[in-house]
């Protein structure tokens, strides 16, 4: 395990912008609709941009970039038009509360905002320090001057030129329009259609979500322990009290990579009769050090989220193409006295348990259960695991090469597992936690797991106050 623990340095600002920013519309009419969104798009929990940070040696004909957007969103159109709400009203109860915000997008054809912009550094510079996200990557991605979420087109882009020659070409994109999954899926399009102006795309987008539309009336034929609909006054619960703490705090951004031989060697832990994959036994390990950094009391409940892809658990299969919102949480909760206390292979039995029960009909009846709009994702006492090891993000060229880094432009409370660039069986843990807690987090992912497992076992309460001294 190799920790970053590198200090980024603030960047200097993005002073300059050659042009004004610009909207980048579809270059030919794309049809005028409004787009139905699931309920799995439609999720309060992913109200937010994702944003990507690309880092390339050599900068691309910015003309050419915008060329390609153009040509791309008229097939992507849904991502050149507005997010809107609607009042619907929740089946379940006819009286007090009824009308809640349903998201839609309308097909308008309005544009990406895409911004142009030159940075006085260097690609050599940038990735001296690359490791952890630094909150002054912020002026990489242009802030849109909007009044609400809604405002803000579903597809922001900035291309930053630097000194050297290099590029750093960073995007925002709705997750209630697209997943991991889905925006990489976008994003390769773009990048093939820029070196390929002339070709078809090698995946059409499916642009209907009524594949995955709820049952008429709902049928929630199983407990869902993603989410609640209990909302906490402050002070109430230890649970509600963690999250609003973390959330409260000044954060630091810890990463931890992992190559090979030490995935082997987290699995060489398990007992042989139990097979595992690498992000099984990586997100026991993660959530493990985690709550063991937290130094919770024992007898909390403690749940891991992940996040799982359901293009092929459902029937029938999603389609080719469907770059929606594909995938569902996944949900390991356990006592924080028999994570911290047993070994290995208890967290990683409740990670494939999560997994293993995520068939057809749970799915639909999770589906079902959003058509509440009061349902809440549970974030008490939870770590969020969102894994982008696996998406082919690190594979986005332009014609200029693959990035030689990619991540987030910023770091929060959720897990981030990334890919390594020229290393794809390595994986980069990144969390962000505060200052105290960061420093423990490292240790307990990297030299813990060298200790005695005697140690490990009996001797927690001892390792934690040696280690808070």
């Amino acid at each position: 395990m190799t920790a970053d623990n590198k200090k980024s340095p603030e960047i200097p600002d993005c002073c300059y912008y050659p042009n004004n920013p610009l909207l980048i519309t579809p270059n030919l009419p794309t049809p005028k609709h409004s787009l139905y969104l699931s309920n799995l798009d439609d999720q309060k929990f992913l109200r937010f941009s994702i944003k990507y940070l690309f880092l390339y040696e050599k900068s691309v004909c910015v003309e050419s970039l915008k060329i390609s957007l153009s040509k791309l969103l008229t097939e992507y159109y849904p991502l050149a038009g507005r997010l809107r709400a609607q009042d619907v009203v929740n089946h379940e109860n006819n009286n007090n509360n009824n009308d809640h915000q349903k998201l839609v997008v309308d097909c308008n054809g309005e544009g990406a905002f895409f911004a142009e912009a030159f940075l006085d550094y260097t690609v050599a510079e940038f990735l001296e320090f690359s490791g952890k996200p630094n909150k002054s990557w912020r002026k990489l991605l242009y802030t849109v001057d909007a009044l609400t979420f809604l405002d803000v087109p579903p597809l922001v882009v900035q291309v930053t030129n630097l000194r050297c020659g290099g590029m750093i070409l960073c995007t925002a994109i709705n997750h209630c329009l697209c997943d991991g999954i889905g925006t990489s899926q976008f994003l390769n399009a773009w990048a093939h259609i820029t070196t390929n102006p002339n070709s078809d795309l090698p995946i059409q987008p499916f642009h209907s979500r009524y594949v995955l539309k709820p049952r008429i009336p709902p049928q929630v034929t199983f407990t869902h322990p993603v989410f609640t609909n209990f909302i906490p006054q402050i002070g109430e619960n230890s649970h509600f009290a963690l999250n609003k703490f973390l959330q409260s705090q000044p954060l630091i951004a810890t990463s931890i990579t992992f190559n090979p031989s030490q995935i082997l060697n987290l699995k060489k832990k398990i007992v042989p009769s139990q097979k595992c994959t690498t992000f099984e036994v990586l997100a026991s390990h993660t959530w493990q050090a985690w709550v063991r950094s937290l130094n919770l009391l024992h007898l909390i409940n403690v749940k891991l989220l992940f996040s799982v892809n359901i293009r092929k658990r459902i029937e029938p299969q999603l389609p080719q193409g469907y770059y929606g919102n594909g995938f569902v949480l996944g949900c390991a909760e356990t006592s924080v006295k028999d994570l911290v206390t047993k070994n290995l292979c208890h967290g990683v039995k409740l990670v494939q348990q999560a997994k293993s029960c995520l068939n057809d009909d749970y799915i639909r009846s999770m589906i079902d259960l959003l058509e509440d709009k009061k349902v809440r994702t549970d974030l008490s006492a939870t770590l969020v695991i969102s894994q982008w090891s696996r998406f082919g993000l690190e594979d986005v060229d332009f014609g200029s090469g693959k990035p030689l880094q990619m991540g987030p432009v910023a770091s929060d409370i959720y897990c981030l597992f990334l890919p390594v660039v020229n290393d794809p069986e390595s994986v980069r843990v990144l969390v962000s936690l505060p200052q105290n807690m960061a420093e423990k987090f490292e240790f307990y992912m990297t030299q813990y797991l060298d200790c005695d497992q005697n140690i490990q076992i009996n001797g927690y309460h001892n390792q934690e106050r040696m280690i808070l001294v």
